[in-house]
Parts: C-alpha cells; structure tokens; sequence
C-alpha cells in the first residue's frame, strides 16, 4: 500500500512525551475524527513502536504502517468504530 497516497485526517504531535502518554492521547485523538479516517501520530519515545500497535489491536482499530526517521516513529491507524 502506498501510504502516501492516504488521506489523513488528522495529526496528533505527541513528541517529547513518555509511555503512556503517546497511547492516553491517540486514544482521545481517534475519538474525536469519524469512522473509516486516518490518525497520524508522530512520537519520540521508542516505547510507541510497540505501544502503539499492541494499543490498535486491544481497541479494534486498523495499523497501518510504522515508520522511524531521524528519531521521529511515525504511525497511521485507521478508525474502525
């Protein structure tokens, strides 16, 4: 899939943070756009490259891709309910 070809719907900048905080603000992020959208989230913290997947799968949403460079984990889950 080419990512760059997807829409996102919004940016959720949680860098500089530490678990769970990452996780505590993508989880009120993805509440507030519409089913079927696109969250990007950007972190620092090397901890959301496992955080943030095991976080889609316990609530039902869809990973994407994961991406790291130049210290910044980039994430795009879509909202599934």
């Amino acid at each position: 899939m080419a990512t760059e070809l997807l829409a996102i719907y919004k940016t959720l900048d949680t860098q500089g943070t530490l678990c769970p905080l990452p996780v505590i603000r993508a989880q009120k992020a993805i509440q507030g756009i519409p089913v079927g959208e696109i969250l990007e989230i950007l972190a620092t913290d090397d901890g959301s490259a496992g955080d943030i997947p095991a976080w889609t799968k316990n609530t039902g949403h869809s990973f994407i891709v994961h991406s790291h460079e130049q210290g910044i984990h980039r994430f795009l889950v879509k909202r599934q309910k």
